[in-house]
C-alpha cells in the first residue's frame, strides 16, 4: 500500500525550513508560514546587481499545486512587475510552475531569472517595457536609478515615495 501524498500543510512548513536553511533572509508575517517576507539580490551581471528588495510572498491554501502570490514591497523598475503595487505578473510563475517545485527556486531560480531576462510583450508596467523595447538606455538609466533609490539595504522596509519619482520615468501623468 503506497503511502499518501503528503497534506499542503505538511509540505508548505517542509518548503519554509528549506527556504530558512538558505542563503535567503526570510521573516513570517504574524507568525504564519502562509506569508513570509523574503530579502532578495540582484542576479550578478545584470541591471538589478547591487539591488536588495523584500519580496512579500503569499501561499493559497492548495500549495504546492497553486504557485504562490508574490509581490515587491520596495520599488522596482521593470516590465513585468506592478510600479505601485509590486505585484510580479503572474503568467511568469504560473506557466512553469508545478508542484515539484518549491519556495527555494521561487528566490534562487524564477525571480533571478525574471530580473535577468525581462519579456515586455507581457508588461505590468507598460512604461518600462516600451523605454525597453525603444529606448533600451533610458530604460537602463531608470532600472540602475531605482535600484539606487529604493533598493538599498536600509529601504527593504518600504521605502517612502517622493514626488521626484517622475524625473525618473520621464512621465509627468505619473500616479505617484
Amino acid at each position: 500500500m503506497a503511502a499518501p501524498p503528503p497534506s499542503p500543510n505538511k509540505r508548505r512548513d517542509t518548503d519554509f525550513m528549506k527556504l530558512l536553511m538558505s542563503d535567503f533572509k526570510v521573516e513570517t508575517i504574524d507568525n504564519s508560514t502562509k506569508e513570509l517576507l523574503v530579502e532578495l539580490h540582484g542576479p550578478k551581471d545584470s541591471l538589478y546587481e547591487g539591488g536588495i528588495w523584500k519580496v512579500k510572498v503569499e501561499l493559497p491554501d492548495d500549495y504546492p499545486y497553486r504557485s504562490p502570490s508574490i509581490a515587491f514591497v520596495n520599488k522596482v523598475y521593470h516590465p513585468n512587475i506592478d510600479l505601485l503595487t509590486g505585484a510580479v505578473c503572474l503568467d511568469v510563475i504560473n506557466q512553469t510552475w508545478s508542484p515539484m517545485y518549491d519556495l527555494e527556486n521561487v528566490f534562487s531560480v524564477f525571480l533571478p531569472q525574471l530580473l535577468l531576462y525581462p519579456n515586455p510583450n507581457d508588461p505590468m508596467n507598460t512604461d518600462a517595457a516600451s523605454l525597453m523595447l525603444g529606448e533600451p538606455a533610458t530604460y537602463e538609466q531608470n532600472v540602475k536609478e531605482y535600484c539606487k533609490r529604493y533598493a538599498k539595504s536600509e529601504d527593504i522596509g518600504g521605502a517612502p515615495q517622493s514626488a521626484s519619482d517622475e524625473e525618473i520615468s520621464g512621465d509627468d501623468n505619473s500616479a505617484w
